[in-house]
Formats: C-alpha cells, sequence, structure tokens
C-alpha cells in the first residue's frame, strides 16, 4: 500500500506506478500506485477533522505518545536501517550509526518539547491590562520533503508539526517513500490518532502541486531545491500560506594557515561524502590557505583512493551509489567537464561489479576558480572542489561568495580567528575544527538561497505556532479614559 491516509495505509488512485529502484543494484523493491488529485483531498480533509481534538491535547497527552513512538522506533531500528539502506542507497552502516539512530533522538526530543512551548510572561505591561501569550497550533501542515534523507527529513517535517498540536500531509520524493509510509505507520501503533500524520506518494507535479495550493493547507514546509523552493512561494502566495524553505547549499570548508592539517584533511573527507555527497551541508568548497594548499590535496586525494565502495548491505562499505543513473550521469557531467579547466583527482564511473549500480568515485577538484561551474553549482555527489587563499580578508569573501547560505566550517586553532569566522560567514550553521555534525537540540536552516525558517530544536516551533495575545481588563470600568481619546462625553 502506497499511501497512509487517516490512519491507514490504502492505496493510489491515479492510476500510475512507479518502481522503487535499489541504487546499488537497479532491482525493483517495490511497485508502488502513485496518489491523485482525489487522494490529496482526501488525506487533507482527514487532517481537517484531526485538528481540533489533537490541537486541544494537552501537552502531556502529546509528549505520551511521542515517547511510545520513540519506543517503537528503538524496537524496529533494523528494519527502518535495512529499508532506507535499499531504497535509498546508503550504506547499512551509515543508516545503522547515523540516520535511524538520529531520526530516534528527533523523537524522543520532540517528546519533551511538547511540554515546553513557552510564551512572554503574563503580566501587566499596560498599568490597567493584564496580557498572556498562547502559542497555538497553525492547523494542517503540507509538507515536502527530499529523497536523500527520506527517514531523517520525514522525522524533521513531523515531529515539530505534531508536537505542537498540528495535523500534517507530507509528501515524499515518489522515488523513495517506503520509510516515510512505515513512519506514519508506526506512529499510529503509538497511539496518534488517525488522521493526525497522513503519507501521500505522488509526483510533485500533480499531487505537490495540489497540496501546495490546497485553500484548507494552512501552512507549506519544503525541503528541496532552490529552484522548486521558488515554486512554494508562488503557489503559497495565492492563499497567503505561511512557508518553510529549507533548500540548496555550497558549503564552504575554510582552512587558515594555523589550522590542524590532518584534522581537515580527514574531516574534508568526512564531510564531502557523507550520504556519496547527497547532503546540502556537505562540504564542496574546500577554501585552503596557499601554504596547505598542496598538502591538503595530496591528503585528501590519498584517502578518497582508499574509501571502499561496494554492496550497501556490506557494513565494511564506506560509500554507496548516487540515487539514480540520471543522477550519475549529471555528476560525471559536472567533473568530466571541470577536466577542461582544473586538475582532477580520482572520479569515474566504475566498472566490474559495481557496475549495475548508479556508483561515482570520489573527486577532488583543484584550482578550481571561484567562478568555475564545480565550485559555484550544486554537485550533490562526492566532489570536493577546492581553491587556495592568502589573506583571512579573501577566505571570508570567498566563503560568502556564493547564493547560498546553509552551512560552513572553519578551520583554526587562533580563538579570535575562529570569532571572526563564525560572525562574518553568512551560513546557518557554522562549524568550527568539524564540518557536519547536528543535534536535535540545535536548530538548522539556512540564510540567502539556502531558505528560511528552522528545522530541529526547539526553535521549530516558530514555524508550527501563531503567537496570540491576550488582553484582559483590570479596572471593571465601564467608561474607561483612553475612550475620550475616540469620544466625548456631553452632560
Amino acid at each position: 500500500m502506497s499511501q497512509f491516509i487517516n490512519g491507514k495505509r490504502v492505496e493510489g488512485t491515479s492510476g500510475e506506478t512507479v518502481d522503487v529502484i535499489d541504487p546499488s543494484n537497479g532491482e525493483t523493491i517495490q511497485t508502488i500506485s502513485l496518489a491523485g488529485s482525489d487522494d490529496v483531498k482526501v488525506a487533507v480533509q482527514a487532517a481537517r477533522d484531526a485538528f481540533p481534538a489533537w490541537s486541544r491535547a494537552t501537552p502531556a497527552e502529546r509528549s505520551a505518545v511521542l515517547t511510545k513512538f520513540a519506543a517503537l522506533m528503538e524496537e524496529r531500528a533494523e528494519e527502518f536501517a535495512q529499508l532506507e539502506s535499499r531504497q535509498a542507497g546508503k550504506p547499512i552502516r551509515l543508516t545503522r550509526e547515523f540516520d535511524v539512530p538520529g531520526t530516534i533522538d528527533n523523537i524522543a526530543f520532540y517528546a519533551g518539547a511538547a511540554r515546553n512551548l513557552e510564551g512572554k510572561a503574563t503580566g501587566e505591561y499596560s498599568a490597567d491590562h493584564t496580557s498572556s501569550i498562547r502559542r497555538e497550533a497553525i492547523g494542517v501542515i503540507g509538507s515536502i520533503s527530499p529523497w536523500n534523507y527520506p527517514l531523517q527529513m520525514a522525522a524533521w517535517k513531523i515531529l515539530p508539526a505534531i508536537a505542537a498540536g498540528n495535523t500534517i500531509v507530507l509528501k515524499p520524493a515518489e522515488i523513495t517513500p517506503l520509510t516515510s509510509l512505515l513512519f506514519a505507520e508506526v506512529a499510529t501503533e503509538a497511539g496518534l490518532p488517525a488522521g493526525v500524520v497522513n503519507v501521500i506518494t505522488g509526483r510533485g507535479s500533480t499531487v505537490g502541486a495540489e497540496l501546495l495550493r490546497h485553500p484548507d493547507v494552512d501552512m507549506l514546509s519544503f525541503t528541496g531545491s532552490t529552484s522548486v523552493g521558488r515554486t512554494v512561494l508562488d503557489a503559497a502566495a495565492t492563499t497567503a500560506k505561511r512557508v518553510h524553505l529549507e533548500l540548496g547549499g555550497k558549503a564552504p570548508f575554510v582552512v587558515f594557515d594555523d589550522a590542524d592539517l590532518e584534522a581537515a584533511i580527514h574531516g574534508a573527507v568526512a564531510g564531502s561524502l557523507i550520504n556519496t555527497g547527497q547532503d546540502c551541508t556537505a562540504a564542496t568548497r574546500a577554501i585552503v590557505h596557499s601554504s596547505l594548499y598542496e598538502k591538503f590535496i595530496e591528503g585528501v586525494s590519498g584517502l578518497y583512493a582508499k574509501v571502499k565502495l561496494g554492496d550497501t548491505a556490506d557494513p565494511s562499505t564506506d560509500l554507496g551509489p548516487l540515487v539514480s543513473r540520471k543522477h550519475q550521469e549529471t555528476v560525471a557531467g559536472m567533473v568530466d567537464r571541470a577536466r577542461g579547466y582544473a586538475r582532477v583527482f580520482g572520479g569515474g564511473i566504475p566498472e566490474g561489479d559495481l557496475a549495475s549500480g548508479s556508483y561515482y568515485r570520489p573527486t577532488l577538484v583543484a584550482d578550481a576558480t571561484p567562478d568555475s561551474e564545480i565550485f559555484r553549482d550544486e554537485v550533490f555527489g562526492p566532489v570536493l572542489a577546492v581553491t587556495p587563499f592568502d589573506t583571512d580578508d579573501e577566505a571570508i569573501e570567498l566563503a560568502n561568495d556564493t547564493p547560498y547560505g546553509l552551512a560552513a566550517s572553519a578551520w583554526t586553532k587562533d580563538v579570535y580567528r575562529a570569532l571572526r569566522a563564525t560572525r562574518e560567514i553568512r551560513a546557518g550553521a557554522v562549524w568550527v575544527n568539524d564540518h557536519i555534525p547536528i543535534i536535535s537540540e540545535m536548530p538548522h536552516g539556512g540564510f540567502k538561497q539556502s531558505g528560511f525558517g528552522k528545522d530541529m530544536s526547539t526553535y521549530s516551533f516558530d514555524e508550527y505556532t501563531v503567537v496570540k495575545h491576550v488582553m484582559f481588563d483590570l479596572t471593571g470600568e465601564q467608561a474607561k479614559g483612553w475612550h475620550r481619546t475616540i469620544f466625548t462625553l456631553e452632560d
């Protein structure tokens, strides 16, 4: 069953199907029926019907469901790890040690955060009145999640929305919907009322467009490319919906001349290859001081050569395939063009046993100029472009020379230099002497064309709640003094 609507699995009614493919070998995991327009209407109505009761549930009641949900996810962790590995082409080690544990931790975090929706303290901000703040759920949330982290992105969309008392209709990428559907099913087993979480699997051009413009959807949350994010904004404008966008990135990895070079080399390899580079926060632009430049290139390219590509079910595999043949062609094309203007280390589509999957070897592109395609555009693959700098001013300027601003890192032993980098680099997250780690307690979201709003942390509640001011008169007077400003009383 390819849809989860009103608490149960159902089939899509569009008459179309799509094969969910294992990118590591090209095999079909499951053929699913796609949702149509009618399915969107039914899912939104289910969410609308469930909203009154769920929004009035106490924080303790919502917390209890999420606490049980985390426990059930822990029991089924291996099932989720295996399914996520197969549909997204992730090495099983990554899903077991990153995707699934991170998702379970998110659920546990929101189980606690659901009981801590705070507002400004009640008080007499006017001498004659008592004011208080209510944080109220917005209503029905329409969310669209991407294919690169199907499980985690579903959790990032669903959890803060329902913890705050909203209901949700989620559209995952149709090529990787399986763990999102299972996630909603397990949440319902944990006691989540029918209709609170609905998952519809369909194409963005039809089902996604219908969801974005549905008049009973009160807010839109989207994670994906910046170009599609603009489409979401256009759709939201038709009914003046609130919008949360987490879009593309081209993260700078700035290595100053006093950096621990070995640490930076290891950090660059891990930060650029996580999820086969299909991560909008991945290290993609290494900006390295000229005194360390060649040693950095030698160290990273040397480690890249040792990275093991292989069967995603094998725990010893380091790097899995790209999500599809089409994406493999896109990445290969960008690297091939770079060979005409830069030094390229590694790269290429492997042959032999891996030829049946959409694998691509780790690639370092040296001497990439700041205006080159490989340095400016999202590759979304295991590719790191490297360019040198001479002064700190130049490094900061290069780091910010991008339309994106999602994540960055600075590598230095100098606290003043680190403070300057974290202050002046315009990105939603700036790591110092590391690149990639995320935690549930801290927000994730960008500057500039990387979008606006936050996933994770209690800051995400700012996206999924409306702040209401409630004011009580304290005087009991019928004719108040301020009324005379508007009209006078004559004897």
